[in-house]
């Protein structure tokens, strides 16, 4: 995924909100996959984290405005 803050600012907030969800859905998966030890590629975490929390501020941001 890995939207840039540009193009999540051009999205509606129900197109966020859809986004945070779906990244969420896999981010668990990930964690699931993790435990079970079928993730080669742990830094897809930190990614789906920063993702979720670059669309949550810019999510507020627009509600503040």
């Amino acid at each position: 995924m890995s939207l840039t803050s540009k193009e999540i600012r051009d999205l509606t907030t129900t197109e966020i909100n859809v986004k945070i969800n779906e990244t969420r859905e896999k981010l668990l998966s990930l964690r699931l996959r993790k435990q079970t030890g079928q993730v080669e590629k742990t830094h897809e975490l930190r990614t789906l984290r920063k993702d979720i929390a670059r669309l949550e501020t810019i999510k507020t941001q627009k509600s503040v405005a």
